[in-house]
Order: structure tokens, then sequence, then C-alpha cells
């Protein structure tokens, strides 16, 4: 780009011009972009900032937490919670929801966010990323509870992660598509680098984990086993496996150059619908997927459909490239049929 966009510019104008966004929604949006720096901050340092390891302690999905976990959840309450655009917020590493204090005034936005996804690779200096939703209070409400943020992800009016990795790039949708920004540390500030990011509907990139094979139900393998048979197989052309274990990394990739990503149901934990996390992870990306033009489900519906009905419920998500996303699904649907 000939002339640098900030992000501040970008949001302005999406509210000024294109009328996508109000005022205080731009202003929330800010404030989450200027957490992420400090978290980015944070991650740069690593063992020199005194960051790094264990914290000796759990989240509610009984998760061993990193430093950096807790670290990241503080900076984005601390920067969230007094500017007036929020009535609460929930995180991944939160029991429950966090209602703005009385002390500070209430807006008309409820945050969600994985505050650090892909923790296991904090040690090892490997991407990771914060995810943020957001939804708006029902109307009529007097109150902020739990059932406020138990609303399907087409209700969400943003969406978008800010990956930590050899750059730091915030990905974000209004409902406008998709745009890309990337942190200039001599200006502080983000700066467009891509508009109207667009996944190709073909891909021979795929995402999964390959150690849970034996334990994935029978669509999924279906799937796998065709990719993996290659240029001789049923698909008569290649794929390469890419697994970076955090989500935001690869979903970061699918959106650059398209793929798909799983991390399906399997059998080990059968009462569970799935491993990630509903509200923090697979809303957001599933929306900022279908903004780029490609599609994600849960094997048999939409996931942006799901009526979630606790606060840290689980999913199982395959999202990327749009043809690849279908023929998964589709693999569900026949075993479904012959129920």
């Amino acid at each position: 780009m000939s002339q640098k966009i900030s992000l501040t510019r970008y949001l302005v104008e999406q509210q000024r011009i294109d009328g996508h966004i109000p005022a205080q929604l731009r202003l929330l949006l800010e404030v989450v972009a200027r957490a992420c720096k400090s978290i980015s901050q944070a991650v740069n340092k690593g063992a020199l900032g005194s960051v790094m390891g264990s914290a000796e302690s759990e989240n509610v999905q009984g998760e061993i937490q990193k430093k950096l976990d807790i670290i990241a959840n503080e900076v984005l309450i601390e920067a969230n919670e007094w500017g007036g655009h929020l009535a609460g917020m929930a995180s991944e590493e939160m029991d429950s929801i966090y209602v703005v204090p009385n002390r500070y005034p209430q807006g008309e936005y409820l945050l969600l966010f994985d505050p650090l996804d892909g923790s296991s690779n904090i040690d090892i200096n490997v991407s990771i990323g914060t995810i943020f939703s957001v939804l708006k209070m029902p109307d009529d409400d007097r109150g902020v509870d739990e059932a406020d943020f138990l609303q399907a992800g087409n209700k969400q009016v943003a969406a978008g992660y800010c990956i930590y990795g050899p750059q730091t790039t915030l990905v974000l949708t209004v409902g406008d598509g998709v745009a890309m920004f990337t942190l200039d540390r001599e200006q502080g500030s983000f700066v467009l680098i891509e508009e109207n990011v667009q996944i190709p509907d073909d891909t021979q990139e795929f995402a999964i984990n390959m150690s849970n094979m034996r334990h994935w139900d029978e669509p999924v393998k279906r799937y796998v086993d065709e990719l993996l048979a290659g240029k001789d197989g049923p698909r008569g052309k290649n794929f390469n496996m890419r697994w970076i274990a955090a989500m935001v990394a690869d979903v970061h990739r699918i959106l650059c150059r398209g793929g798909i990503f799983m991390y399906p149901w399997d059998k080990r934990e059968p009462e569970k619908a799935g491993k990630l996390r509903l509200m923090y992870e697979a809303n957001p990306m599933s929306w900022l997927i279908e903004q780029a033009g490609g599609m994600a489900t849960n094997g048999h519906q939409r996931i942006l459909d799901i009526q979630p009905t606790k606060l840290h419920e689980r999913v199982s998500v395959i999202l990327g490239s749009k043809n690849e996303v279908e023929r998964v699904t589709a693999y569900h649907a026949e075993k479904t049929a012959k129920l």
C-alpha cells in the first residue's frame, strides 16, 4: 500500500463513511487493540520479563495455566473495564462472567476472549495469540448475567484475533469482510496490510492432530484417509499436513493461503461435543472464516447457528476452504442418514 492506513483510521471510516459500526464499538475495538499491544510486549520479552513457565494453577477447564495466560487475562480486563463501552466480559480463563464495576459507567457491549490461545507454545517461542468476540447486550436488559452472553455466533458485532509471531498481526471483522493489520513498533500503531481477505475454495493443506486418529469418528477418518492417499487415491492429488497446535496460528495460515483446520469430536470423551470452546474460539474464528469466503461447521451444522447453553461450552470444529469443509460435512451427513 502506498499510504499507511492505521487501525484507528480504518475504524473511523467503518463508522463514519460506511456506517458499519457505531462510535462506541469503534472505541471498544481500539481499546482491545491497545491491550493486544501490551500482551505482545510481554510475549516478546519472554524470559527477560519473568513471564515464562507455569503459574501452578488451573483454569475452569482444568488446564494448567501459564504465567502469560494470567497476565494476558488481567491486561484485557484492566484495559476494558473503565472505558464505558462494556457491560461485562467473559474469558476462557475465568469461572464466571466479569461484570463492569459500579464505579465505572456501563456500556452496551459484551466482550468475550481467549487471552492467550496456544499456551503450550509459549515456552518454545512458537506463535500464540489472543482471540476476541463482541456481542451486544440484549435489549431492555436490566442487569448483566450469564444468560446475556449465551448468544449464537451469528449475533456477533465484531470478532478477531491478534497473533504474536515474527510480526504482531491483528485480524478483524465487523461484518464487512476481513482486514489485517501489522503492528508498526516504531509508530506504535497497527497498520492496514490487507483488506477483503479471501480464502481459496480449494486447498492442498490440512491441519489436524494426527495422534488422535484412533479416536476419530468414521467420517473424519474417511476424509483424512483420502487426503493421505494422495495422488494415487480418490482425490487424485497430494496434500500436505500442517499443525501448529495453536488454533490462532492455524487459522491465520488458512486466511493467508487457504486450507482446512479440524478439531473434531472424538471417542475419548464422548459426552463432550468437542475440545475447543464455542464462545471464545469457535464463534469468532468461524465468523472470520465465513467473512473471508470460507465455511465453518461442527460436522453437522453451521457453527454460527449453534445456540450456546453454557458459558464454557465446547464444540467440534471444521473450518477453512469451502469445498473441503463441505466434503467433510457431507460425510457426516451420510453417516447420519444410515443410522
